[in-house]
């Protein structure tokens, strides 16, 4: 699960990396609304998967199903 988590910020963080030199050179305020809108999208992306990783919110369900079976073989 962990590992899951690591990568989706490693490749938010690639877009990021990538998007960042056109983000200056946008001229329209269509241009402006795009890219206000996906760096929102990209923090809250951030910020949703850090609160998973510190675990400061439940995972998914279909993640804690997986962590329900293995907790039931452990025992």
């Amino acid at each position: 699960m962990r590992t899951n988590i690591i990568l989706r910020l490693l490749l938010v963080g690639f877009f990021l990396y990538i998007a960042w030199p056109m983000i200056p050179q946008s001229t329209s305020s269509l241009e402006f609304l795009f890219w206000g809108c996906w760096l929102l999208f990209a923090f809250v992306f951030i910020g949703a998967n850090l609160a998973t990783l510190l675990k400061m919110s439940r995972p998914p369900i279909m993640e804690q199903e997986g962590i329900n079976k293995k907790k039931l073989r452990s025992h």
